[in-house]
């Protein structure tokens, strides 16, 4: 409810938004998206896990638990890639988001979506889910038509308004929805482009490829023990499709990307600090031109 009121009162300013005012909200509801993937059922065995207090008023307490934030990157590639259209707005084309939980984390996914395209940040967003859950409350085309049905009869004007306008982007074409079986098979994604050439060629299609979460964390990087000052992109082993962002609450024991003594610094203050999934990244890599 508070997540669909807030983006009511976006779009109903949005033709007035400066650019600045433009790249703050969307830095808003990309850190949404982030948190969102606190809320994971395979992290809680099955307790209470749910989102208690409007995800808007937690951003600043949660900020100094950002490990790592290129999100400024995101934005500037974004807005790099927006491209004038015949109506006059610039936008860019497409942007892809892998997802991971079920829930509230989709919620928060559909919100940041819902923002590229009204916001013209984005002409079309490409969701990519599982064939069947890796983890219990990964993300399929069942959830996703569900929590979709779900916001639509809502008892609340702005989520029912949100979840109507979501089902027209679908029926338009605007917002589409993949599950290769790829995501659902034992290979990191440095393999992908061998394995699944025609998944790999559907990403290069796309300005931005969001990647959510934990699992997709551990295949970016190959579930490796990597040394936590080794950059993401040497991680990602050429694995580069197009610009790509993974949104993280840390909840294994890889963690790449950080400034030397920072990992020690954590480790004294916190020991549990990369599998508790009270810490997060918001890590960025963009291919070199050839």
């Amino acid at each position: 409810m508070a997540l669909c009121t807030y983006l009511g009162d976006i779009q109903r300013s949005m033709e007035k938004l400066s650019e600045n005012q433009l790249s703050e909200y969307f830095n808003k509801l990309l850190q949404v998206s982030l948190w969102g993937n606190k809320c994971d059922l395979s992290i809680s065995a099955g307790q209470d896990n749910s989102q208690k207090t409007s995800p808007i008023d937690s951003l600043n307490s949660l900020q100094s638990f950002i490990l790592v934030d290129d999100s400024n990157m995101v934005w500037l590639t974004l807005n790099s890639s927006r491209r004038l259209e015949g109506t006059g707005k610039k936008t860019a084309d497409r942007v892809d988001i892998v997802l991971d939980n079920a829930g509230f984390e989709l919620v928060t996914d559909l919100v940041l979506a819902d923002f590229l395209v009204s916001s013209g940040l984005a002409r079309q967003i490409h969701f990519h889910g599982k064939c069947f859950p890796w983890f219990v409350s990964d993300a399929t085309a069942k959830d996703f038509q569900w929590t979709i049905r779900q916001t639509m009869a809502a008892n609340h004007k702005w989520m029912c308004k949100s979840g109507f306008r979501w089902q027209s982007y679908i029926k338009e074409g605007v917002w589409c929805y993949h599950d290769h079986p790829f995501w659902t098979q034992p290979h990191e994604f440095c393999d992908m482009a061998a394995e699944a050439p025609d998944l790999y060629a559907t990403l290069q299609e796309a300005d931005l490829v969001l990647f959510k979460g934990d699992l997709n964390y551990r295949k970016l990087t190959g579930d490796r023990d990597w040394g936590h000052t080794v950059d993401f992109c040497a991680a990602l082993r050429g694995f580069e499709p197009a610009p790509l962002c993974s949104l993280r609450t840390l909840k294994a024991n890889i963690q790449v990307g950080l400034q030397p003594g920072q990992a020690e610094k954590l480790t004294s203050q916190d020991p549990s600090w990369m599998t508790n999934g009270n810490y997060a990244v918001i890590q960025f890599h963009i291919p070199k031109l050839e």
